[in-house]
């Protein structure tokens, strides 16, 4: 599990091997996941229900933000037009990386119940990448809560040292 490195170069060092350095920066980061909401309709009161102390998400390491610069991933509940779609792909932009997001709801899934109407987008994932859809019209928080955990093993299973940012990146920002 360790290697040893040569006793001329450096001493006698133990180092951790990659994979393991891993598995406790994503422990850690998917205990401390911080979330933006974007709620547009009657998912987003739902939403703010998973706040409560009912459903209380914090107990899992979700705390919500305000600004988009802050959290690590965005959830979207309800109804995207079109002219709010312009919005979202703006404060997904603004996250930084790595970042993930949750569509909450049928609505905000695959356009829903308003999937005809011709202001209504046919689905989050249209406009911005999705990575855990929590089906339901509207979800009750329990459903979000699960889905929650679903993404907090996506961040605990991809490798951490792909995620960030390169040098050149970093030097020019």
């Amino acid at each position: 599990m360790a290697a040893r490195m040569d006793p001329g170069i450096g001493g006698d060092v133990t180092l951790l091997h990659t994979s393991q350095l891993d598995n406790l920066i994503n422990l850690a980061r998917a205990s401390s996941l911080y979330y933006l909401t974007f709620g547009l309709a009657c998912c987003g009161i739902e939403l703010m229900q998973t706040g409560g102390p009912r459903a209380d998400v914090m107990r899992f390491g979700a705390i919500p933000r305000a600004s988009p610069r802050q959290a690590d991933f965005m959830i979207v509940a309800g109804t995207l037009t079109y002219k709010m779609a312009e919005r979202a792909r703006l404060l997904y932009d603004q996250m930084p990386e790595p970042k993930y997001v949750i569509s909450m709801g049928s609505c905000s899934n695959c356009g829903g119940l308003f999937q005809l109407g011709y202001s209504v987008c046919k689905g989050v994932d249209k406009v911005i990448p999705v990575d855990v859809y929590v089906p339901g019209c509207p979800p009750r928080p329990e459903a979000l809560t699960e889905g929650l955990l679903r993404l907090q093993e996506i961040v605990r299973s991809e490798p951490w040292s792909t995620k960030r940012r390169p040098a050149a990146q970093a030097e020019g920002a």
